[in-house]
This record gives C-alpha cells, sequence and structure tokens, in this order.
C-alpha cells in the first residue's frame, strides 16, 4: 500500500500506535489536547480502518478538520464484529463524542401496571391484603418490581392513560391509592359513571374481580379474542340461570369491548410485539419516528432527532472499509446511517420485539449482534404487506411532520434572537453562540424562597444548565436581598477568576448547591417532541465558562438596581444587565424592558420577535422557580425541619402539628397551651418543643 502520511503534525507516538495496530476487529477513539472526545468507531480490521485516517487526504472536510485535532487514540480489540458494534454504541451512548451521530439515551418509558398479580401469598393466612385481594392498575415510570404485572413500554403518558381509560370502561378495575382504598366507606365518582366496580365498600366479590383482572391482562397481552369468547360463555351461563341481571352486565361489558376494538382500527392479532421505525433526512436534520405495537395494539409514536448528523455522514461516507467511495443516494445513504445508529443505541440494555418494521433495509451485522444481545433472532422488514405497510406508512408521516415542525420552530427561534439582538444592539456575527442567562425569586409568603437561573443558548433554553438557589440569611420575602445574593454567588468566582489571569474561572456547570436536577423534580407525564432533541456541546462546554451576553432580571427597577449595585461591587458590565418590567395590570405583551446603564426604558411591542423571546426566557425561569419553591415548602411540610430532631414527635405528631398550624413557623409561633390542643401532645412534650423551636 503506498501512500503518503498527512500531517506531520500528530504526534510519533500517535503514529507509531497506528502502524502497531493488528488486523483485528475492534473499537477505536480519537482524542483532542484538552481531552475531549472527538470520535468513536468500529472496524473489521482496526489496522486498515483507522490507517485510512492518516494516510489519506482530507483537507477542507469535516472529516480533516477531525483529524486535524487527534492527538490521542484508544482501542479495543474484541472477537467479532457484532462485538465491536456493540461496544462502539456503548461507548457512543455513555461517552457523548462530538462527531458521532447522538440519540438522546432516553429509556424512561411509561408502563400501565398491575399491582399485586405476582404476589405470592403465605398460605397461613386467611385472605391477603385487601389492597392485593384487589390489583389496582396504574401509570408506572421506573424500576420494575417482580410483585407486580408491567404492559408496555408505551411511547407516551399519553397513551397510558388511554388504555387506563378503556380498561376502566370495560373491566372496572380500581386506580385509587391504597391508603384511599383501605378508607373509603362509600363508593366514589368513578363507581357512579361505572368505571369502578367499588371493590373498596365489597359491592364486587373477590373472585369476580379476580376474573376481570385476568381478562384485562388478556386483553393487554393481545388475547382479544379469548377474552370475549370467556365474557359470552359466562353471559349464556347467567342466562340460563335466570340472572338476567349478571347477564346484562356482561352483555354491557362485551359491546364496551367490541366498541373499543371496533374503534382501535389499528388493531391486529397476527402481531403482538413489533416496532415499527421511519427515518426523515431534510435540511441538514433528521428525524426517527418510533412506533409501538404491544398485545397486537398500536399504542402510537415518538419522534427522535439525533445530533451531529452533518460530521458523522461525512466521516462516514469519506472512509469505507475498503477504501472505495460509497455509492448511491446521498440522501438514502444519511438515511441508514441514521436508522442504523438509532437501532444501535435505543435497544443496547432493553428489551426489545423480535420484529422491527424499518423504512430503510438494515444491516445483517447490526440484525445478529441484536440477537447475540436478546438471546432471541431479531429480523428486520423493510417492504412489508397488508397492515405493516400501513403502520410503516403512518410512521412515515408522521416523521415527515414531526420533522417540517422542528425545522420550522429552529428557524423561528432564530429569528426571534437575531430581533433581540437588534432591538439590542448586540454583535449579530455571533447569534449561534448568544448566551442568555435569567433569573427569577419564587417564595410563599417569605417561606421556602428559591432563586433560579435558567440558560439560552444556542437558540434554545440549555436545561442542563438550569441551576437553583436556597436563599438563607434574609428577612423572608425580601426579593431585593435575595436577587442579590444570587448575582453574588453565581458571578462572584467568575468576576475573580476574570480579574486574574492565572486562575481558570470557576465551572458554572457544577450546581450550586445539592439539589434535585430539573429531570427528576419537575417530570412532566407526557413530554413534547422537543424534549427528545439531543444535548448538544455548547460553547461553555466546549471553551469554558464565560460571562453570558445579556443577564434578564425578572423585575422592574427594584430588582434592576440591585442587580447594578451587585455588578458594580464585582466590576462586570453593567450594560449586561435587562430588566423585564411587567406593563399595565401586569397583561402579557406589554413588558418593557429596563436597563442598568441608564439608557432609557424600550417597549418592544406586543407582537414582536424579540419580546416573544424575552418573555420566553422570563417564563423558563419563573416556572423553573416556582418548582423549586414548592418542592422545598413540601419538604419543610412534611417534616424537613428542626421538629424531626425532638424527642417524642414521630411522623404522626409532626404530621398533624403542621396540619394544625399550618407550618413549621406556625407551630413556632404557637403557645404551650395551643400545642397542647393537638391530639397526642402532652403537657411535658409541648413544653419540650416550644423550648426546641425558641
Amino acid at each position: 500500500m503506498s501512500s503518503t502520511p498527512t500531517p506531520a503534525s500528530h504526534p510519533d507516538q500517535l503514529l507509531s500506535e497506528v502502524a502497531a495496530l493488528p488486523g483485528l476487529p475492534g473499537v477505536y477513539r480519537y482524542f483532542d489536547a484538552q481531552g475531549q472526545l472527538l470520535y468513536v468507531g468500529k472496524a473489521r480490521n482496526l489496522k486498515k480502518r483507522v490507517s485510512s485516517y492518516f494516510q489519506k487526504s482530507h483537507d477542507g472536510t469535516r472529516i480533516g478538520h477531525m483529524i486535524s485535532k487527534i492527538v490521542r487514540m484508544e482501542t479495543t480489540v474484541v472477537r467479532s464484529e457484532a462485538e465491536a458494534l456493540l461496544l462502539e454504541n456503548n461507548l457512543i451512548k455513555t461517552l457523548n463524542p462530538k462527531f458521532n451521530i447522538l440519540f438522546r439515551d432516553d429509556k424512561s418509558y411509561p408502563y400501565l401496571k398491575i399491582t399485586g398479580t405476582r404476589e405470592t401469598f403465605r398460605t397461613s393466612a386467611r385472605m391477603p391484603v385487601p389492597s392485593l385481594a384487589f390489583p389496582r392498575m396504574a401509570y408506572y415510570r421506573g424500576v420494575v418490581d417482580r410483585r407486580h404485572s408491567y404492559y408496555g413500554p408505551y411511547p407516551s403518558a399519553w397513551a397510558v392513560k388511554e388504555s387506563i381509560t378503556l380498561l376502566q370502561k370495560v373491566f372496572r378495575l380500581r386506580t385509587c391509592e391504597d391508603t384511599v382504598f383501605a378508607n373509603r366507606t362509600r363508593p366514589c365518582l368513578l363507581y357512579q359513571i361505572k368505571r369502578c366496580s367499588g371493590p373498596c365498600v365489597d359491592l364486587v366479590d373477590s373472585e369476580d374481580y379476580a376474573r376481570d383482572v385476568q381478562d384485562a391482562e388478556r386483553f393487554l397481552r393481545g388475547e382479544t379474542q379469548a377474552v370475549l369468547d370467556a365474557l359470552e360463555q359466562r353471559m349464556l351461563g347467567h342466562a340460563e340461570k335466570l340472572e338476567f341481571e349478571q347477564a346484562a352486565e356482561l352483555r354491557n361489558q362485551m359491546t364496551a369491548l367490541s366498541r373499543v376494538l371496533h374503534q382501535q382500527t389499528m388493531d391486529n392479532l397476527s402481531d403482538k410485539d413489533v416496532d415499527v421505525l421511519a427515518v426523515k433526512v431534510h435540511g441538514g436534520r433528521a428525524c426517527v419516528n418510533l412506533a409501538m405495537v404491544r398485545g397486537g395494539r398500536h399504542l402510537g409514536d415518538r419522534p427522535y432527532f439525533p445530533a451531529h448528523v452533518d460530521d458523522a455522514t461525512a466521516i462516514d461516507n469519506a472512509l469505507s472499509e475498503e477504501g472505495d467511495a460509497p455509492t448511491g443516494d446521498p440522501a438514502e445513504r444519511v438515511a441508514v446511517q441514521v436508522l442504523e445508529a438509532f437501532i444501535a443505541q435505543h435497544y443496547l440494555g432493553i428489551a426489545m420485539p423480535q420484529i422491527l418494521v424499518t423504512s430503510h433495509a438494515v444491516g445483517r451485522p447490526l440484525l445478529d449482534a441484536l440477537s447475540e444481545q436478546t438471546g432471541a433472532k431479531v429480523s428486520a422488514v423493510h417492504n412489508p404487506r397488508e397492515h405493516r405497510r400501513s403502520w410503516l406508512e403512518m410512521a412515515q408521516k408522521n416523521a415527515d411532520i414531526a420533522l417540517a415542525r422542528l425545522l420550522a420552530e429552529e428557524g423561528s427561534q432564530q429569528a426571534r434572537t437575531r430581533a433581540l439582538a437588534d432591538a439590542l444592539q448586540l454583535p449579530d456575527d455571533q447569534l449561534d453562540t448568544l448566551r442568555i442567562e435569567c433569573f427569577d425569586i419564587s417564595h410563599t409568603a417569605g417561606e421556602s424562597t428559591q432563586a433560579s437561573c435558567v440558560v439560552f443558548e444556542g437558540h434554545k433554553m440549555q436545561n442542563s444548565q438550569y441551576r437553583r438557589y436556597k436563599i438563607e440569611g434574609i428577612t423572608g420575602g425580601d426579593d431585593y436581598a435575595a436577587m442579590k445574593q444570587v448575582l453574588l454567588r453565581r458571578y462572584g468566582k467568575i468576576a475573580e477568576a476574570m480579574r486574574s489571569d492565572d486562575v481558570p474561572p470557576p465551572d458554572l456547570t457544577v450546581p450550586a448547591e445539592p439539589a434535585l436536577g430539573q429531570a427528576q423534580d419537575d417530570r412532566r407525564a407526557d413530554q413534547d417532541a422537543s424534549d427528545a432533541l439531543s444535548a448538544e456541546p455548547t460553547a461553555e462546554s466546549i471553551t469554558g465558562p464565560r460571562m453570558p451576553d445579556l443577564v434578564l432580571i425578572d423585575g422592574g427597577k427594584g430588582q434592576v438596581s440591585m442587580a447594578r449595585e451587585v455588578f458594580q461591587q464585582l466590576g462586570l458590565d453593567l450594560s449586561l444587565i435587562v430588566g423585564v418590567e411587567k406593563g399595565e395590570g401586569r397583561k402579557v405583551g406589554l413588558e418593557e424592558l429596563v436597563f442598568a446603564d441608564g439608557r432609557e426604558k424600550v417597549y418592544l411591542g406586543h407582537d414582536s420577535a424579540a419580546l416573544m423571546l424575552v418573555a420566553q426566557i422570563r417564563d423558563e425561569a419563573h416556572r423553573f422557580a416556582i418548582t423549586g419553591m414548592r418542592a422545598q415548602r413540601a419538604k419543610v411540610r412534611t417534616g424537613g425541619s428542626k421538629l424531626e430532631d425532638i424527642p417524642g414527635v414521630g411522623p404522626k405528631k409532626r404530621a398533624r402539628l403542621l396540619q394544625r398550624f399550618g407550618g413549621v413557623r406556625g407551630v413556632a409561633s404557637a403557645s404551650v397551651d395551643d400545642l397542647c390542643t393537638v391530639e397526642g401532645i402532652s403537657a411535658e412534650l409541648a413544653d419540650a418543643i416550644y423550648r426546641a423551636l425558641h
């Protein structure tokens, strides 16, 4: 093989490692001078594949840009190409390399849960506990428990709730919590509207209820016809015994089930578990639409949008295993690469159906690797017929719609960013890296004060960089003092670092304090398609933290004056501060921008694209602050306070105290006599509580 090594800038050690690679299957990883992972790839022949990067000229291309940054390489030799593929995608999922196709690792699919159906009861017990004798169905997301039955996964919370509503109409299973179930004295509204059989007040026999649970589980497994046949036999049996009321109930049950099946046009009994995958590539972006069929029922779909499509496809197209140029339509090649990347990353480590219906042909090595992982043969059909074709056409249409919506939203967001830059006379040559941070304060009558900081960069909200700050040491309800504290904590260290060239700036990506992240404490049952967007590297993640280009303050002159005082103290540029002052009557669209550097107020107009962006960022800061405040308030009111440290005050007494006086502050302000009025609080304990809180 005759070739001329390209860059002499690569370290000799790196080139010698490349020359010494074995001709075996494996995975390779490239790193830059800062230790950032650039790319992860696999090869049937490590020596041949990796050498091609350094023995060909790639000047002026994306791959050339990547190769110019490589200073270090790591390789792992495996036994087969299938093992290499699995290892490659595991590394891509965990390490998020800059030039690979990346999908968000979102496996938190919701399930429909039926409790206690797998519980093993002790034979000595006469009866199981009521909550297990009468299983409940519920929405569930998380780690599964072997004691219960789980059906799904479902693509969205909406799909789970639709299934629960269906089962309520047909089988009338309970959905209430065990605590509610155990303390009911009369049937609830669900019983009145015939969505529950009333097991909480013994309106249904345990055996009949168990039979309904079994039928519901069979229906969820796709045994629909068997369920209908069983209901028909029971109905005829009651009719023969002249038990016409019971027969009528079963007839109504069969009618409801038949109506549901008639409405569920996507039902098919021949395919129990199938995933339908359609990919669409346009405008430098891609969308993979995943539709799920479980138990023969089409449960809906969800779009996924990968990052780094152009970079990854350019690298893959520039280098083939044999060194030949890729053939075929470029758009189709990109679509296949995106689809295979999704399948490889998505199904690693999770249960998957044995049949995939895909819009493009999938390579045999990928299917073999998935089969090896799951222990069962996985097949893919890309030219389906009959009902599968209908599923695929629907998935393709939804992929087209989702991608068009994404491109429209991105275009609109970029236009809003440009409008804001024009309105505030910001430089318009670096709008892609424009960074805006917005602050808001939230509390309840001075209790549980929380400050929020949200980040807008790269034309979108960067929720991984959101931060909350617990405000302490101030007078309750003093928003000005709270704003001063959060700004000092946010920018104090970075301002100090900016004054010293020798000290690197602190990493603002590290949480300000131990706290639940947004994904943990602000979970939303139904996610938008935009939530499936993969997190792309921002300027901060690449070049290190920096001061934002704009600091938005949710407030008027008072908050802006406090921000100006902080920035003067820290020696920061006052022109960065912009307050969002509510208009007359606090009406949306009448907000005015207040500046800390002495400029006059600016009213952008109710239909201004710049105001829309400002309002979006401000509202997100407000939402993030409120959710944090509510979580903190709930923690305090359920016992996260000094009450926990008082001997003799257990959970029940603590709950009674908090409920009686409306919170810890109310308990602290109560007298000893008032404390004695609470059930279970003796005079001695009341005196101990009073002394502990004063």
